[in-house]
Protein backbone atom coordinates (compact mmCIF):
# COMPACT_ATOMS: atom_id res chain seq x y z
CA UNK A 1 0.00 0.00 0.00
CA UNK A 2 1.39 3.91 -0.85
CA UNK A 3 1.02 6.78 1.15
CA UNK A 4 0.77 9.47 -0.84
CA UNK A 5 2.73 12.67 0.54
CA UNK A 6 1.38 16.08 0.60
CA UNK A 7 2.78 19.79 0.81
CA UNK A 8 2.25 20.17 4.20
CA UNK A 9 2.94 17.52 6.13
CA UNK A 10 3.94 13.84 5.65
CA UNK A 11 2.02 10.82 7.50
CA UNK A 12 3.99 7.68 8.15
CA UNK A 13 2.56 4.07 8.72
CA UNK A 14 4.64 2.06 11.02
CA UNK A 15 3.36 -1.67 10.66
CA UNK A 16 4.90 -4.48 12.16
CA UNK A 17 7.28 -6.37 10.53
CA UNK A 18 5.03 -9.53 9.75
CA UNK A 19 2.38 -7.59 8.15
CA UNK A 20 5.28 -5.74 5.86
CA UNK A 21 6.78 -2.70 7.94
CA UNK A 22 6.54 0.06 5.59
CA UNK A 23 6.47 4.23 5.78
CA UNK A 24 7.20 6.68 2.95
CA UNK A 25 10.14 8.33 3.57
CA UNK A 26 12.37 11.71 2.04
CA UNK A 27 15.59 11.95 1.61
CA UNK A 28 17.99 12.44 4.89
CA UNK A 29 19.03 15.87 5.54
CA UNK A 30 21.73 16.46 7.90
CA UNK A 31 25.51 16.62 8.05
CA UNK A 32 27.20 14.37 5.65
CA UNK A 33 30.38 12.08 6.18
CA UNK A 34 32.54 11.64 3.25
CA UNK A 35 33.99 8.25 2.75
CA UNK A 36 36.18 6.94 0.69
CA UNK A 37 36.12 3.08 0.96
CA UNK A 38 39.48 1.03 0.35
CA UNK A 39 40.04 -0.55 -2.80
CA UNK A 40 42.46 -3.68 -1.18
CA UNK A 41 41.93 -6.92 -0.27
CA UNK A 42 41.90 -7.14 2.94
CA UNK A 43 40.35 -4.46 4.08
CA UNK A 44 43.41 -2.77 6.20
CA UNK A 45 40.92 -1.42 8.43
CA UNK A 46 39.92 -4.84 9.58
CA UNK A 47 42.29 -5.27 12.30
CA UNK A 48 43.35 -8.63 13.81
CA UNK A 49 44.41 -8.61 17.44
CA UNK A 50 44.25 -12.31 18.24
CA UNK A 51 45.17 -15.08 15.68
CA UNK A 52 42.05 -16.80 16.79
CA UNK A 53 39.90 -12.99 14.82
CA UNK A 54 41.25 -14.42 11.35
CA UNK A 55 37.98 -17.00 11.19
CA UNK A 56 35.48 -13.92 11.27
CA UNK A 57 37.65 -12.11 8.89
CA UNK A 58 36.60 -12.40 4.87
CA UNK A 59 39.58 -11.68 2.63
CA UNK A 60 37.56 -9.87 -0.01
CA UNK A 61 34.77 -7.81 2.48
CA UNK A 62 34.73 -4.23 2.97
CA UNK A 63 33.67 -1.34 4.96
CA UNK A 64 31.35 0.67 2.96
CA UNK A 65 29.15 3.30 4.09
CA UNK A 66 25.40 2.70 3.48
CA UNK A 67 23.70 5.67 4.23
CA UNK A 68 24.77 9.62 5.85
CA UNK A 69 23.40 12.63 6.87
CA UNK A 70 22.21 12.00 10.57
CA UNK A 71 23.05 13.47 13.44
CA UNK A 72 23.90 11.41 16.07
CA UNK A 73 23.24 7.30 14.53
CA UNK A 74 22.29 4.77 17.25
CA UNK A 75 19.77 1.78 17.85
CA UNK A 76 19.90 -0.13 14.47
CA UNK A 77 17.75 -3.53 13.66
CA UNK A 78 17.70 -5.63 11.20
CA UNK A 79 14.11 -6.91 9.39
CA UNK A 80 14.57 -10.15 7.82
CA UNK A 81 11.11 -10.00 5.59
CA UNK A 82 11.76 -7.08 4.45
CA UNK A 83 15.53 -7.09 4.09
CA UNK A 84 15.47 -3.20 5.45
CA UNK A 85 17.49 -1.52 8.68
CA UNK A 86 16.22 0.79 10.61
CA UNK A 87 18.83 3.08 12.62
CA UNK A 88 17.59 6.04 15.06
CA UNK A 89 18.36 9.90 14.13
CA UNK A 90 18.18 11.14 17.57
CA UNK A 91 18.87 14.84 17.40
CA UNK A 92 17.15 14.96 14.67
CA UNK A 93 14.04 12.86 16.57
CA UNK A 94 13.79 10.32 13.45
CA UNK A 95 13.73 6.94 12.35
CA UNK A 96 15.79 6.39 9.24
CA UNK A 97 15.69 3.08 6.89
CA UNK A 98 18.24 1.38 4.36
CA UNK A 99 16.91 -0.67 2.62
CA UNK A 100 19.15 -3.30 1.01
CA UNK A 101 17.76 -4.12 -2.02
CA UNK A 102 17.63 -0.35 -3.45
CA UNK A 103 20.23 1.26 -1.34
CA UNK A 104 17.51 4.23 -0.34
CA UNK A 105 18.31 5.36 2.79
CA UNK A 106 14.82 7.01 3.74
CA UNK A 107 12.85 8.75 6.48
CA UNK A 108 10.97 5.97 7.88
CA UNK A 109 9.04 8.08 10.57
CA UNK A 110 9.59 11.30 12.22
CA UNK A 111 8.36 12.88 15.42
CA UNK A 112 9.77 9.56 16.56
CA UNK A 113 10.44 10.96 20.87
CA UNK A 114 14.02 11.15 20.11
CA UNK A 115 13.86 7.11 19.73
CA UNK A 116 17.52 5.29 20.88
CA UNK A 117 17.45 1.75 20.77
CA UNK A 118 15.25 -0.13 18.97
CA UNK A 119 15.00 -4.00 18.57
CA UNK A 120 12.47 -6.89 16.97
CA UNK A 121 10.30 -9.29 19.41
CA UNK A 122 9.82 -12.86 18.33
CA UNK A 123 6.92 -12.14 16.51
CA UNK A 124 8.62 -9.44 13.93
CA UNK A 125 7.32 -6.60 15.58
CA UNK A 126 9.66 -3.07 16.43
CA UNK A 127 10.15 -2.87 19.68
CA UNK A 128 11.55 1.13 20.73
CA UNK A 129 12.75 3.09 23.63
CA UNK A 130 11.81 6.56 23.23
CA UNK A 131 14.25 8.23 25.40
CA UNK A 132 13.07 11.72 25.40
CA UNK A 133 9.34 13.62 26.03
CA UNK A 134 6.98 9.98 26.61
CA UNK A 135 10.44 8.66 27.95
CA UNK A 136 8.37 4.42 27.50
CA UNK A 137 8.88 1.33 25.86
CA UNK A 138 6.55 1.20 22.82
CA UNK A 139 5.83 -1.44 20.64
CA UNK A 140 4.68 -0.97 16.96
CA UNK A 141 1.59 -2.93 15.32
CA UNK A 142 0.03 -3.50 12.24
CA UNK A 143 -1.73 -0.34 10.77
CA UNK A 144 0.16 2.13 12.79
CA UNK A 145 -1.01 0.64 16.73
CA UNK A 146 1.78 1.70 18.92
CA UNK A 147 1.33 0.02 22.17
CA UNK A 148 2.87 1.22 25.51
CA UNK A 149 5.16 -1.48 27.18
CA UNK A 150 6.68 0.38 29.58
CA UNK A 151 6.64 4.27 31.15
CA UNK A 152 6.54 4.43 34.37
CA UNK A 153 7.99 2.75 37.73
CA UNK A 154 6.57 2.50 40.85
CA UNK A 155 4.63 6.09 40.33
CA UNK A 156 6.77 7.10 38.67
CA UNK A 157 8.32 7.86 35.08
CA UNK A 158 11.01 6.30 33.99
CA UNK A 159 14.30 8.40 33.23
CA UNK A 160 15.11 7.76 29.56
CA UNK A 161 14.95 4.03 28.29
CA UNK A 162 18.21 3.52 25.84
CA UNK A 163 18.70 -0.16 24.90
CA UNK A 164 16.18 -2.86 24.80
CA UNK A 165 16.76 -6.97 23.88
CA UNK A 166 14.21 -9.47 23.65
CA UNK A 167 14.49 -13.01 25.46
CA UNK A 168 13.33 -15.91 23.79
CA UNK A 169 10.54 -16.22 26.49
CA UNK A 170 9.50 -12.90 24.72
CA UNK A 171 10.60 -10.82 27.80
CA UNK A 172 11.82 -7.50 26.82
CA UNK A 173 15.00 -6.39 29.01
CA UNK A 174 16.08 -2.65 28.63
CA UNK A 175 18.58 0.06 30.78
CA UNK A 176 17.11 3.33 31.70
CA UNK A 177 19.99 6.20 32.37
CA UNK A 178 19.34 9.78 32.14
CA UNK A 179 20.73 10.23 28.66
CA UNK A 180 17.49 12.36 27.36
CA UNK A 181 16.18 13.78 29.80
CA UNK A 182 19.72 16.02 31.27
CA UNK A 183 20.34 18.06 28.03
CA UNK A 184 18.48 19.39 24.93
CA UNK A 185 20.62 17.64 22.27
CA UNK A 186 19.11 14.28 22.76
CA UNK A 187 15.71 15.67 23.82
CA UNK A 188 14.09 17.63 26.50
CA UNK A 189 16.00 18.68 29.71
CA UNK A 190 13.53 17.05 32.27
CA UNK A 191 13.44 16.27 36.19
CA UNK A 192 14.57 12.89 36.94
CA UNK A 193 11.64 11.08 38.74
CA UNK A 194 13.43 7.31 39.52
CA UNK A 195 15.97 7.17 42.15
CA UNK A 196 18.27 4.94 40.89
CA UNK A 197 19.19 4.06 36.95
CA UNK A 198 17.82 0.58 36.78
CA UNK A 199 17.92 -2.50 34.19
CA UNK A 200 13.97 -3.46 33.94
CA UNK A 201 12.47 -6.75 32.83
CA UNK A 202 9.09 -6.50 30.77
CA UNK A 203 7.34 -10.02 31.83
CA UNK A 204 5.24 -11.49 29.17
CA UNK A 205 2.49 -10.53 31.14
CA UNK A 206 3.59 -6.60 31.23
CA UNK A 207 4.89 -6.70 34.71
CA UNK A 208 7.85 -4.21 35.14
CA UNK A 209 10.66 -5.77 37.25
CA UNK A 210 13.85 -3.69 38.25
CA UNK A 211 16.38 -6.81 38.02
CA UNK A 212 19.86 -4.31 38.39
CA UNK A 213 19.35 -1.74 40.31
CA UNK A 214 23.17 -0.48 41.24
CA UNK A 215 24.59 0.13 37.85
CA UNK A 216 25.28 3.75 37.04
CA UNK A 217 23.38 4.95 33.51
CA UNK A 218 23.41 1.59 31.96
CA UNK A 219 23.62 1.32 28.41
CA UNK A 220 24.00 -1.49 25.75
CA UNK A 221 22.51 -4.94 26.98
CA UNK A 222 22.89 -8.37 25.52
CA UNK A 223 22.40 -12.04 26.58
CA UNK A 224 24.89 -14.69 25.38
CA UNK A 225 23.95 -17.19 22.78
CA UNK A 226 22.29 -19.92 25.46
CA UNK A 227 20.84 -16.81 27.49
CA UNK A 228 22.88 -17.98 30.84
CA UNK A 229 24.74 -14.83 30.95
CA UNK A 230 23.65 -11.16 31.01
CA UNK A 231 25.92 -8.94 29.63
CA UNK A 232 25.48 -5.08 30.36
CA UNK A 233 27.08 -1.63 29.78
CA UNK A 234 27.89 0.29 32.76
CA UNK A 235 28.79 4.41 31.25
CA UNK A 236 29.74 5.81 34.71
CA UNK A 237 31.36 2.63 35.54
CA UNK A 238 34.26 3.65 38.62
CA UNK A 239 36.81 4.27 36.70
CA UNK A 240 36.15 3.14 33.43
CA UNK A 241 33.22 2.15 31.00
CA UNK A 242 33.05 -1.28 31.67
CA UNK A 243 30.58 -4.36 30.78
CA UNK A 244 29.30 -6.41 33.69
CA UNK A 245 28.34 -10.16 33.32
CA UNK A 246 25.68 -12.10 35.19
CA UNK A 247 24.23 -15.11 35.48
CA UNK A 248 21.03 -15.71 34.44
CA UNK A 249 18.95 -17.75 37.13
CA UNK A 250 16.96 -21.30 35.98
CA UNK A 251 13.93 -18.89 36.56
CA UNK A 252 15.06 -16.80 33.57
CA UNK A 253 14.23 -13.78 35.19
CA UNK A 254 17.03 -13.39 38.32
CA UNK A 255 20.34 -12.09 37.73
CA UNK A 256 23.79 -13.01 40.09
CA UNK A 257 27.18 -12.99 40.02
CA UNK A 258 28.23 -9.78 38.60
CA UNK A 259 31.43 -10.04 37.29
CA UNK A 260 33.60 -7.25 35.18
CA UNK A 261 34.16 -9.01 31.93
CA UNK A 262 35.60 -5.88 29.91
CA UNK A 263 36.90 -2.57 31.03
CA UNK A 264 36.75 0.07 28.42
CA UNK A 265 40.40 1.98 29.76
CA UNK A 266 40.47 5.43 30.42
CA UNK A 267 40.30 6.64 26.35
CA UNK A 268 37.71 3.97 25.21
CA UNK A 269 33.71 4.60 25.17
CA UNK A 270 31.74 1.73 25.42
CA UNK A 271 27.95 1.70 24.10
CA UNK A 272 25.95 -0.45 22.66
CA UNK A 273 26.90 -4.02 21.05
CA UNK A 274 25.81 -7.04 19.95
CA UNK A 275 26.89 -10.85 20.63
CA UNK A 276 27.40 -13.40 17.72
CA UNK A 277 26.63 -17.23 18.21
CA UNK A 278 30.10 -17.90 19.29
CA UNK A 279 29.34 -15.70 22.34
CA UNK A 280 31.57 -12.93 20.75
CA UNK A 281 31.33 -9.21 21.70
CA UNK A 282 30.94 -7.00 18.92
CA UNK A 283 31.19 -3.53 20.63
CA UNK A 284 30.83 0.37 19.54
CA UNK A 285 33.81 1.90 20.45
CA UNK A 286 34.98 5.15 20.64
CA UNK A 287 37.14 8.22 22.50
CA UNK A 288 35.09 8.40 25.65
CA UNK A 289 35.69 12.14 25.81
CA UNK A 290 38.08 12.54 28.63
CA UNK A 291 40.47 14.92 28.20
CA UNK A 292 44.26 14.86 29.56
CA UNK A 293 45.15 16.83 33.23
CA UNK A 294 47.52 19.44 31.66
CA UNK A 295 46.84 21.53 28.39
CA UNK A 296 49.14 21.98 25.73
CA UNK A 297 50.53 24.61 23.20
CA UNK A 298 48.47 25.06 20.02
CA UNK A 299 48.94 28.21 17.84
CA UNK A 300 50.07 30.08 20.94
CA UNK A 301 46.61 28.62 23.32
CA UNK A 302 46.83 26.48 25.72
CA UNK A 303 44.26 23.52 24.77
CA UNK A 304 43.66 20.67 26.90
CA UNK A 305 42.98 17.82 24.14
CA UNK A 306 41.75 14.15 24.40
CA UNK A 307 43.47 11.51 26.05
CA UNK A 308 43.11 9.43 22.75
CA UNK A 309 42.86 10.22 19.67
CA UNK A 310 39.57 9.81 17.73
CA UNK A 311 40.43 8.91 14.81
CA UNK A 312 42.62 5.97 16.66
CA UNK A 313 40.04 4.99 19.04
CA UNK A 314 36.52 5.12 16.40
CA UNK A 315 35.26 2.00 15.46
CA UNK A 316 34.52 -1.85 16.47
CA UNK A 317 35.95 -3.77 18.93
CA UNK A 318 35.61 -7.35 19.16
CA UNK A 319 36.09 -9.60 22.23
CA UNK A 320 35.68 -12.82 23.02
CA UNK A 321 33.54 -14.81 25.68
CA UNK A 322 36.45 -14.20 28.34
CA UNK A 323 36.78 -10.68 27.58
CA UNK A 324 39.92 -10.76 25.49
CA UNK A 325 40.14 -7.80 22.65
CA UNK A 326 41.01 -9.94 19.28
CA UNK A 327 39.80 -7.82 16.41
CA UNK A 328 38.96 -3.97 15.83
CA UNK A 329 37.27 -2.56 12.67
CA UNK A 330 38.48 0.97 12.04
CA UNK A 331 35.58 3.02 11.10
CA UNK A 332 36.14 7.41 10.25
CA UNK A 333 33.42 8.20 12.69
CA UNK A 334 32.54 6.91 16.77
CA UNK A 335 30.38 3.81 16.85
CA UNK A 336 27.28 3.97 18.84
CA UNK A 337 25.56 0.46 18.31
CA UNK A 338 25.45 -2.21 15.81
CA UNK A 339 23.39 -5.00 14.49
CA UNK A 340 24.00 -8.26 12.09
CA UNK A 341 21.47 -8.40 9.59
CA UNK A 342 21.89 -9.32 5.69
CA UNK A 343 19.77 -12.53 4.38
CA UNK A 344 22.23 -14.41 5.76
CA UNK A 345 22.94 -12.64 9.16
CA UNK A 346 25.92 -11.78 8.52
CA UNK A 347 26.07 -8.27 7.64
CA UNK A 348 27.27 -6.06 10.69
CA UNK A 349 25.56 -2.81 10.19
CA UNK A 350 27.56 -0.20 12.57
CA UNK A 351 25.52 3.18 13.76
CA UNK A 352 28.29 5.94 13.69
CA UNK A 353 27.60 9.24 14.62
CA UNK A 354 26.55 10.31 10.76
CA UNK A 355 26.65 7.79 9.05
CA UNK A 356 25.56 4.02 8.85
CA UNK A 357 28.06 1.50 7.64
CA UNK A 358 28.26 -2.13 6.81
CA UNK A 359 30.90 -5.23 6.82
CA UNK A 360 30.38 -8.67 5.68
CA UNK A 361 32.15 -11.08 8.40
CA UNK A 362 32.27 -14.26 8.85
CA UNK A 363 30.16 -14.64 11.84
CA UNK A 364 26.35 -14.60 12.46
CA UNK A 365 24.32 -12.61 15.13
CA UNK A 366 23.18 -14.90 17.93
CA UNK A 367 19.40 -13.88 17.33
Amino acid sequence: MEYKQRADRRRFLIAGAGAGLAAIGAPAVAQSFPFTPNQRYPDPSVQVMDPSFTRYRIYSSTVEQVGSGMRWAEGPVYFPDGGYVLVSDIPNNRIMKFDEKTGAFTVFKSNANYANGNTRDRQGRLVTCEHSVTRRVVRHESMGRVTVLADSFEGKKLNAPNDVVVKSDDSIWFTDPVFGINGEWEGSRAPREQANTNVFRIAPDGKLTAVITDLVNPNGLAFSPDEKKLYVVEWRGTPNRSIWSYDVGADGMSVSNKTKLIDAADQGALDGFRVDRDGNLWCGWGSNGALAPEPVDMNGRKVLQLRGKSEDLDGVMVFNPQGKAIGFIKLPERCANLTFGGPKNNRLYMASCHSLYALYVESHGAT
